[in-house]
């Protein structure tokens, strides 16, 4: 998640398949696996399936191996849509060594994917698999998309205050037409965890014919990703994530209101939310109007900064404390605030 307060909006790979959490399936042998298809053109919200077979052995020496299916994985080679991978849906075991099913292939693919492993499921939606995959480097299959959807969204209030709800509009339109598809649309409206770990079809909101859905969310969501997913099978077939804009609100109080000529004087403050890694510029008057920043710092966990005043000179010093615009967070400015040099 924290990449994505890299930018207020952004594309989600979803598709990803969840963080392993062991190494890969020791019981796994691959002989092959082979693609039905080499190429495939898909529209709109539609998916094309495309059979997978998978040759080798899986076992444990326990009843349960004759029932335990495994997914492919296909890793983008080329192009640049929405998905950076593709999974196959749980392919059943039909024989002793052969395991086959779809790969339901959305438009949203729309480049050149290649196979690049196995690993044992079933894929759950939410809690991927216990393995890594068991690397293979199989076939390609290229895929065309067209009439991909687009979405976007519009937040309100554009600037959401600290503790205050807000709503979010999102809309799904043909990137080819700009227009609707013409029905309502079954997606998913997600936040933090269900935008990373997508919950299957099941967890879905309606748009209305336009494509449009509008879901208030509590002031807790708000720092949080949000998202809309494209329902998949098993995985989301794209989706769109963001994080809302928060303003930036500044304190800032020295440590003393007055010093010796060329003596430090601390300058604590905090920066409301603000993560770790944002920083804050001291800065002080010359002449009428221009500031300049004469020291910087950077934010603590706890949201708290201290920067340090020098006076240059005896008299009444302005000073305030600048917060430049920080992922999700817009810039914001600190009171004026005065230090006398003695």
């Amino acid at each position: 998640m924290a990449a994505l307060l890299a930018a207020p909006v952004v594309w989600l790979g979803l598709g990803v398949v969840p963080a392993a959490q062991a190494a890969p399936d020791p019981a796994l042998k691959i002989s092959s696996v082979t693609l039905a298809k080499t190429a495939v053109t898909v529209s709109g919200l539609n998916t094309a399936p495309v059979t997978v077979t998978v040759t080798g052995s899986y076992d444990t020496g326990t009843p349960e191996d004759a029932r335990t299916p495994v997914n492919v994985i296909l890793e983008r080679t080329g192009g640049s849509g929405q998905q950076s991978v593709l999974l196959s849906t749980n392919l059943p075991r039909l024989t002793n060594g052969t395991w086959s099913g779809p790969l339901q292939v959305p438009s949203t693919a729309n480049g050149t994917f290649t196979v690049t492993g196995v690993i044992t499921g079933p894929f759950f939606p939410g809690s991927g698999s216990m393995t890594e995959p068991t690397p293979y480097k199989g076939p390609s299959i290229a895929v065309t998309g067209t009439h991909i959807p687009r979405i976007t969204a519009s937040v309100t209030p554009k600037l959401v205050p600290f503790g205050s709800t807000y709503s979010i509009r999102w809309a799904v339109t043909d990137s080819q037409t700009g227009k609707p598809y013409g029905s309502r649309l079954r997606v998913v409206l997600g936040n933090d965890n269900t935008c990373a770990e997508y919950m299957g079809p099941g967890y879905t909101n309606l748009t209305d014919l336009n494509g449009v859905v509008t879901k208030s969310y509590p002031a807790s969501f708000a720092d949080f990703v949000n998202c809309l997913l494209l329902p998949g099978n098993p995985s989301s077939n794209g989706g769109l994530g963001l994080v809302v804009a928060r303003p930036g609100i500044v304190s800032a109080t020295p440590s003393k209101t007055s010093a010796k000529v060329g003596t430090i004087v601390p300058v604590n403050g905090s920066v409301m939310g603000a993560p770790t890694s944002c920083k804050v510029n001291l800065q002080r008057l010359y002449g009428a109007s221009q500031w300049r920043t004469v020291g910087t710092a950077g934010i603590r966990s706890s949201g708290r900064f201290t920067v340090n005043a020098q006076p240059a000179y005896k008299g009444l010093i302005p000073y305030r404390v600048w917060f430049p615009k920080c992922y999700n967070y817009q810039s914001g400015l600190s009171k004026v605030f005065y230090i006398r040099g003695l």
